[in-house]
């Protein structure tokens, strides 16, 4: 009798950086981004809902890009810039859009929170001055099964016009 042998899979280097810290890993090639996030590196604001694109819960900022990370693999980010919700918050407290989601109430479980969120900031960096249907529009990717979306929206309006105030 022979012996089975059981192949290991191939890795690859993985350097990104997150949040404005450099990261790297060996990964699977098949490796998914969000499990990189949350398992590798172990950032677990970033949910997963899906798995299909459908919910925008896994949403991240790749190079300033709103990407669902449930459909993209981890090789596919090296090199790139990576924004969780994590790396929102500065030292002088919450980002804009984080505190219009607490002001306004834009968030219920939470869950699809962080998704939301950072599509919204790409969104807004776009289109400074949306009208509500824009802000419906850009966010149509992100499903939230708790709040109804108005207070989400409302956040949204109030950081823009919190940035727009800043400028």
């Amino acid at each position: 009798m022979t012996e089975a042998t059981v192949a290991t899979p191939p890795v690859q280097t993985v350097s990104v950086t997150v949040n404005g810290e450099p990261k790297s890993a060996d990964v699977e090639p098949r490796l998914l981004l969000v499990h990189f996030l949350r398992e590798t590196l172990r950032l677990t604001g970033t949910h997963i809902g899906c798995d299909t694109t459908s919910c925008g819960a896994c949403t991240v900022l790749v190079d300033g890009t709103p990407m669902k990370s449930c459909t993209m693999f981890a090789v596919q980010a090296k090199g790139a810039e990576l924004t969780t919700v994590e790396g929102l918050a500065g030292p002088d407290g919450l980002h804009v859009m984080q505190q219009a989601f607490h002001e306004e109430h834009g968030l219920q479980c939470g869950f699809c929170t962080p998704g939301m969120m950072l599509t919204a900031i790409a969104f807004l960096a776009e289109n400074p001055n949306p009208s509500e249907d824009e802000i419906r529009f850009a966010l149509s990717g992100n499903i939230c099964r708790c709040t109804g979306y108005q207070n989400i929206v409302k956040a949204v309006q109030s950081a823009a016009s919190s940035q727009a105030e800043g400028s």
